[in-house]
């Protein structure tokens, strides 16, 4: 199994994305560390790894309390895969945001995938190999009405990539992006609904919603060396909105 002896923290892994990269991480051979919040999410992920022979453990986190962050990297130990997919969604107007969910926001979607990589990268760097991949999304290169927060912070987290390949990759260390397009995700469909995620599945060129699974697929290619050549990009798992 080409990930075998490696260990992955994979943040909000107890659910959608997250969960399902877990899985797949986990079965070319890693160790996970899932995080999350709820721990009964948390030991559902961990269950459904160790009942297919993969090896996983939860480590609960808040990603917006700096002090739980510091404990997650702590508690992860030596990392050679860090998937920053962890965020919030605030949704609504500009004109209506509430600065408690933007500051919220901020905190989960930019300063934590920060200061996580800035505490597990040196490793990498000492080992002289390591892959990190942040997860962003298609609204960070096209415009929708109601995401002003969580598009920035994600276009933010794409710039943070280029340059953390440049500070990483001569050393070993691959930084790239997945960014989704619409996926059935709970956090999607409590935010848009069914009426709203299909209306814009429909911009797709594919005209459908991706699976969890789907994006999770290209989360693990760039966990392994079939991507060693790959490194400061952001892959556009969107069914080809962004192309046109």
């Amino acid at each position: 199994m080409e990930l075998t002896g490696k260990v992955a923290l994979i943040t909000g892994s107890t659910g959608g994305i997250g969960s399902e990269a877990a899985r797949l991480i986990a079965a070319s051979g890693a160790h996970v560390v899932v995080s999350g919040r709820n721990p009964e999410r948390g030991a559902a992920t961990v269950r459904a790894i160790t009942e297919t022979g993969g090896s996983a453990r939860f480590v609960p986190a808040e990603l917006t309390d700096l002090a739980s962050l510091r404990r997650l990297a702590a508690e992860a130990g030596d990392v050679d895969i860090l998937v920053n997919n962890a965020a919030l969604f605030p949704g609504g107007p500009t004109t209506s945001q509430d600065v408690e969910a933007f500051d919220a926001a901020l905190a989960a979607n930019i300063r934590a995938p920060y200061f996580l990589t800035a505490a597990l990268a040196p490793g990498m760097v000492a080992r002289g190999s390591g892959s990190i991949i942040n997860v962003s999304t298609m609204a960070a290169r096209i415009g929708m009405a109601g995401l002003s927060v969580y598009s920035a912070t994600k276009a933010a987290l794409e710039s943070l990539t280029r340059t953390w390949a440049a500070e990483f990759s001569p050393a070993g260390v691959r930084v790239n992006t997945v960014a989704p397009g619409p996926t059935r995700t709970d956090m999607v469909m409590d935010t848009m609904g069914e009426e709203g995620a299909q209306q814009i599945a429909k911009t797709t060129l594919l005209g459908r919603l991706a699976t969890p699974r789907e994006i999770a697929e290209v989360i693990h290619f760039l966990a392994t060396e079939r991507a060693a050549y790959l490194t400061g990009a952001t892959i556009a798992a969107d069914a080809g909105r962004t192309a046109v």
